[in-house]
């Protein structure tokens, strides 16, 4: 157990099974992408370890870029993305993948697919550390999916709580 600002939070996905997932994904995008030579988005700052590591595994040419955007208060989604950090590199004619830590509304992903698409990406893929399916607002395809989780609040693996937390290499859910 560990504990965050005013929080309790118990392990929810180790660290081994994080680094399963990352693999399985990588080779998922390295199969679909071959020949592309696409464009990764990470968005900041959540999806950085996630990022990092599922990069390291891609076994196509390829470049990363990074986008930041912000729709969270404290526990909960505000239910507005703001964007903060642009996009610096052209997509148009390129495939891209959004490399993102957690999908909840859906909100964040359905706003850059379209945007990505506006600016004449080829074809934009998401690929989510954590999807909460219950969560969704909007209907988003999420290509690539390490875990599904309930509503829970969580941290780690580059997740935080007001800006803690991020630095843990397992994924941890609070506790009441």
């Amino acid at each position: 157990m560990i504990k965050v600002h005013d929080k309790k939070f118990d392990v929810s996905i180790n660290e081994k099974h994080i680094k399963q997932a990352v693999k399985r994904i990588a080779a998922q995008i390295s199969a679909d992408i071959t020949g592309e030579n696409p464009l990764f988005l990470c968005v900041l700052n959540g999806a950085f370890m996630f990022a990092s590591d599922l990069f390291k595994e891609i076994s196509e040419p390829c470049e990363i870029s990074f986008v930041k955007f912000a729709s969270y208060t404290g526990t909960e989604s505000s239910g507005t993305v703001k964007e903060l950090i642009g996009l610096n590199e052209s997509v148009a004619g390129r495939s891209v993948v959004v490399i993102e830590d957690i999908v909840d509304t859906g909100r964040t992903m359905l706003m850059m697919r379209n945007r990505l698409t506006q600016l004449g990406a080829k074809e934009v893929r998401i690929a989510c550390l954590l999807l909460k399916p219950e969560a969704l607002e909007v209907d988003v395809t999420v290509e690539y999916v390490a875990f599904q989780i309930p509503r829970d609040f969580v941290v780690g693996y580059g997740l935080d709580y007001n800006g803690l937390g991020r630095n843990y290499p397992e994924i941890y859910k609070v506790v009441d």
